[in-house]
């Protein structure tokens, strides 16, 4: 049997095994940041680095298909419902939420902490699901998806820290690309946190003022790396949280692991 040749558009559009006017798209959908509910064509094409003509394809076909939706109006674009059925659908076949979130949320209660669950989406870290301690004892749950830098963050590094050699090397890479202008100072302090890693089993790091946090890779069978945090507000000095919030953690990354383990075994058969 023969087989035609492909269209030169067609040809053009894939790489290897990879689609890229599905990436295109994709990364248009990734340009609506919180805080950012709206974008024109030009806004979109400036946050992605493609062409306005390509932008304006696709986000037609976005909206086409139920992921947009347009302001013909003011010429701008929103996301649509559907992306957010897609991450209910994500947080309901999650193996680790289910399963994570109440030892979080009694962890959260019995400490008076702030404890975190995250995974790395690019360059971020996207909080899959975080239970605040209040003075006033009441919980703020953070929406899930609240994105916080990899390379910045206690979640960050203890996800890089959790990765291949090669993939660590190829992330730290692009970090070194992104951060040139302050990778030399970046990159000791990344290395610290490797080390700390390396000793305690967690990584401390004050990122914004005024907090400070803990954080611990969650590595099972078949998953990628996630990231556990306990986190605090306070001023105080860093080694004063670090003697009493690195154990916490590790009791708490033990117990979930332990209890991952039985839930993906039982979900095995």
């Amino acid at each position: 049997m023969v087989e035609l040749p492909m269209p030169r558009s067609a040809k053009s559009d894939v790489v290897g095994d990879r689609n890229r006017s599905l990436e295109r798209g994709i990364a248009i959908l990734r340009a609506f940041r919180p805080g950012v509910s709206e974008l024109g064509n030009s806004e979109i094409s400036e946050r992605t680095g493609l062409a306005k003509a390509t932008v304006s394809r696709l986000t037609q076909t976005l909206v086409a298909v139920g992921f947009l939706e347009r302001n013909a109006s003011r010429r701008v674009y929103r996301l649509a419902p559907a992306v957010l059925s897609l991450a209910h659908a994500m947080r309901l076949g999650s193996p680790i939420l289910p399963t994570l979130a109440p030892l979080m949320r009694n962890e959260a209660t019995r400490r008076r902490v702030n404890v975190g669950l995250a995974a790395a989406d690019g360059d971020m870290m996207v909080y899959l699901e975080s239970f605040r301690y209040s003075p006033r004892s009441s919980f703020r749950t953070v929406v899930s998806g609240q994105r916080v830098p990899v390379e910045l963050t206690s979640l960050g590094r203890a996800y890089l820290w959790a990765l291949p050699h090669d993939q660590r090397e190829r992330e730290l890479a692009d970090i070194a690309d992104r951060r040139a202008r302050v990778w030399p100072q970046l990159r000791r302090e990344i290395e610290a946190s490797f080390e700390e890693l390396d000793r305690l089993g967690y990584c401390s790091v004050r990122w914004q003022p005024g907090v400070f946090a803990v954080a611990a890779p969650i590595i099972a069978v078949d998953l990628s790396p996630h990231a556990i945090n306990i986190s605090v507000s306070s001023a105080d000095t860093q080694p004063s949280f670090q003697a009493q919030l690195g154990p916490w953690l590790i009791d708490l990354r033990v117990r979930c692991l332990a209890e991952l383990e039985d839930a993906l075994a039982t979900e095995l058969g």
